[in-house]
This record gives C-alpha cells, structure tokens and sequence, in this order.
C-alpha cells in the first residue's frame, strides 16, 4: 500500500510540473498586448469604425463637389456638321417649298453661379456657318455668323436654393465627424471591456493554480499524517479528491482564458491564430473627479447634442423648403451682346448689330387644396421633436454623468473592503493551515478558507477592474480626462 502511495505520488508531481512547464512555455511564446496597443489595432481595423471613416470620406467629398460647382465653370460645344432637307407649306401663296440647310457651329460658355442671389451669370459667345438654299424664293445663302453676348438669370420673391444645399452638405458633413469620433469612443470602451474581461481571466487562471499548489501542500500534510498513522485515511482521499478538483478548475479557467482571447481577438482584427497575452496594470489609484465640472464639459462638448441641434438645423430647412411649395415666384432673365454675320469671315463684325433680351416671368399659384399649408405643419411639428430631442438628450446626459460619479464613489469603498478582505482571508488561510497541520481540523473546512480566499481575491480584481471601466465611462460621458486633467478633443471636434 505504501508503494502504491508513493506511486501515486510520484505520478501527481509529474503530472503538476508537465502542466506547468507547458504553461511557462507556452507564456514565453506569447506575445504581450497592452491596452494602449490594443485600442491602436481596433482603431485601424474595427468595421464600426471603417463604416464611419467611409462615411466621413463621402460627406466631405460631396461638400467638396458642391463647392467646385459654385466656381466659374467651362463649356465648349462643337457641331462639327448638320444638314436639313425639308419641305413646308406656306399658306400664304397654298404652295409647297424646299429648303436645305448645312451648318457648323460652335457655343463656348464661361458660367459663374452666384452663391449669394442664388443666381447664375454667364458670358456666351456662338459661332456658326450655314449654307441654306430655298426653294420659295430661289435664295442661296452663305454666312458665317458670331453672337457674343452676358446673360443674367435671377429667381425672385423664393429662398436661396444654392447657400441652403450647401449649408445641407456641411450639416451632413459634421454629423459624419461627429459620428465617427463618437464610434472612436465606444470602440475605446469596448475594447477595454473585453481586454479587462481577458485580464479577469488571466487572473482567474493565476489564482487557480495559486488555490491548486494549496491544494498539493495539503494534501502533502494529510499524505504524510496517513503514513505516520496520525490521520484516518478518509482524510487522505478527501485531499486527494480536493486536489483533483483544483487541477479541473484550473483546466476550464485555461480554456475560458483561450475562448475569451479568441473574442478579444477577433473584435480588435487580429487573426484568431496569433499567440498574446495581455498584460495590464490595474494598482488602484484614486482620482478626484469634480461632478460639476464633468457636468459643465458634457453638457458643452458632448458631441450627441451638437447632432440634435443638426437635427433641427435641418428640420427648419425642410420647413423653408415645404414653405416653397406652390410658391409665388419669378424669374428674370437679362442679357446684352451683340452679333455680326456676313459671308467673309473677316468682315462679321464690319457692321455690328446689338443684342439685347429681357424677361419677367411670374408664377401665381391660385389654389392649391391646402397642400402647402398641410405640408407647413407637417415640417412644423418635425421641428418641434427634434427639439423635444434635444432637452431630452440633456436631461440623459445629466443621469449618466451623476450616476457614474456616484458608481465611482461606490468603488473606491468596495475597492477597500476588497482589498481588507483579502488580507483577512490571507491571514485566515495561514492560521487554519496551521490548524491543519495540527490536526485541528479537516481538510473539508480547510476547502471553506481556500475558497473564501480566492473568491476574495477575485473579487478584489472584479472591483479595481470596474473601477478602471467606469472612470473611462466617465471620460466618454463627460468629454473631460479626470487622470490628465483635460478635456478629451477628438479630431475636426471642437
């Protein structure tokens, strides 16, 4: 029996040091992954975040057209050759004629939009030869012919289409800057979640081997009492059976370790086959966070409200555009040049003509079933949500704000109580691990303290872990980094 003992014995060692020496080189082939580095990795390869930096590139890209079409633009139109044959009655003489025409032509055009009057001003110049023949009169006629003249077309008595659309683009363009720096901010936080969730862990797998060397170092005591005979044998196998149970619990800590870092893994864009290991400092130090103060910058900066105040900055310009509905508007038209043409290129401009238009046009609408007046209210009543959003938005922010400095309070007196329940279980521990020795109790009370030291502990870790999520939380809601003692400023956000 004792041979076999010893057997056993020899057996349960080996077993421990294989473990652990696939463990140490295992921990030597990982590579370490900070916080820090972790949150540069999901910044390049977070979805959420590709999505916003795409939708970023398009808003400003679309303000960017907006503005080159509000610039001086270029046009040549080229008729390198036409020709019409055709026949017509005139009523007149009840007779039927032939006319034939061939022309070239040319149209260059310089147009400037006017941002300010929502108008358009553009100076045209037109080149032509044509080469007729007809029939009614038995005419032959070549001409070359050139018309240079400024235009002006205004509208009147409506809104200004052109600085409303590109007000619109740059609206939609500071949501989309808005956007992506709020995603910048929840991807912090969720990545820091899940680091601290595989830190947790990692931790958990180090108190279970810390719980299970316990376990070998009593079971040693009881081993050698048995052999001595100053212990009943069932003390052995009870040892026995707490040890095994130890050995699986760090087993299933390992593999909940390797499930999580697969997670972590993907949700920062790292390929699922590379080896790391986190590493992180979670030592508690407590920082003063000024409630009035975090209030004051979140309801400044934060970027949610800046995008409700968007909301009915557009709101108000869908309802000058439902204002325009069946509107009475005009248009004048203006322009002056002049045109010369004769058969000699040379001599088109020998005796000049001038050109001149100008039009006012009205449109009166007279009786539209009240779909203006309908269409008014419906955009009147968008504006009035979007405000309600608004005061909505503040109020939430306010509950977020106080409620997370309240939670940071609490954590730095469950961080203590922590911190002294550990200490009292340490010692605890140690002092019935000496009654064990005695023989003063069994190994079955000597479990309670073992578990009640590392629920301790993991429970310490759990608090400063909490501790460290809910200051960031803080960060975020407040815009303001109590740690630096300044204010968060995300890119293109002020």
């Amino acid at each position: 029996m004792k041979s076999r003992i010893n057997l056993f014995k020899k057996l349960i060692l080996t077993i421990f040091f294989v473990f652990f020496s696939l463990t140490s080189n295992l921990i030597i082939a990982q590579e370490p992954l900070s916080l820090d580095r972790s949150l540069e990795i999901a910044a390049l390869n977070s979805p959420n975040i590709k999505h916003s930096r795409l939708s970023l590139e398009r808003s400003q890209q679309m303000l960017n057209a907006r503005k080159a079409s509000l610039k001086s633009q270029f046009s040549l139109t080229l008729t390198p050759f036409s020709y019409t044959h055709t026949r017509q009655f005139i009523g007149l003489f009840s007779s039927w004629y032939t006319s034939e025409t061939k022309q070239s032509l040319g149209e260059f055009t310089i147009s400037q939009p006017i941002k300010w009057t929502d108008g358009t001003l553009a100076l045209i110049n037109q080149l032509s030869w044509r080469d007729s023949y007809s029939e009614f009169n038995d005419s032959k006629n070549k001409t070359f012919s050139n018309d240079l003249y400024l235009s002006l077309q205004q509208p009147l008595f409506t809104y200004n289409r052109t600085k409303l659309d590109l007000r619109g683009l740059e609206l939609d363009l500071e949501n989309a800057e808005l956007n992506y720096a709020i995603q910048k901010l929840a991807l912090e936080y969720q990545v820091t979640q899940s680091f601290y969730n595989v830190y947790q862990k990692k931790s958990s797998v180090n108190i279970a081997i810390d719980e299970y060397n316990n376990r070998i170092q009593s079971y040693n005591i009881i081993k050698n009492k048995v052999e001595a005979g100053l212990a009943a044998r069932e003390e052995l196998y009870q040892a026995e059976l707490d040890m095994t149970s130890s050995k699986s619990n760090v087993q299933n800590d390992q593999t909940n370790l390797e499930n999580f870092l697969d997670s972590f893994k993907q949700m920062i864009g790292l390929s699922i086959y590379d080896d790391i290991a986190v590493t992180a400092d979670i030592s508690h130090r407590p920082v003063e966070v000024d409630l009035p103060k975090a209030l004051e910058t979140a309801l400044k900066y934060r970027m949610e409200l800046r995008q409700r105040k968007i909301d009915i900055e557009n709101s108000q310009y869908s309802l000058i555009r439902a204002s325009a509905t069946n509107e009475f508007r005009g248009d004048i038209n203006l322009s002056y040049g002049i045109i010369g043409n004769d058969e000699k290129f040379e001599q088109m401009y020998d005796v000049p003509t001038k050109n001149e238009r100008v039009s006012l046009s009205l449109n009166i609408p007279l009786f539209d079933w009240g779909e203006k007046k309908s269409r008014i209210k419906a955009y009147e009543a968008s504006v009035k949500s979007s405000e309600l959003s608004l005061e909505d938005q503040k109020n939430s922010i306010i509950i977020e704000v106080r409620s997370t400095y309240r939670n940071l309070e609490n954590l730095v007196n469950q961080i203590e109580i922590a911190n002294q329940n550990v200490r009292n279980a340490q010692l605890t521990y140690d002092i019935n691990l000496e009654r064990y020795k005695n023989g003063d109790i069994t190994s079955m009370d000597l479990n309670l303290f073992q578990n009640q030291l590392s629920k301790a502990k993991m429970s310490k870790i759990s608090a400063l872990i909490n501790y460290k999520l809910e200051l960031l939380n803080m960060k975020i809601l407040s815009l303001y980094d109590f740690e630096k003692d300044q204010r968060v400023v995300s890119e293109g956000i002020e």
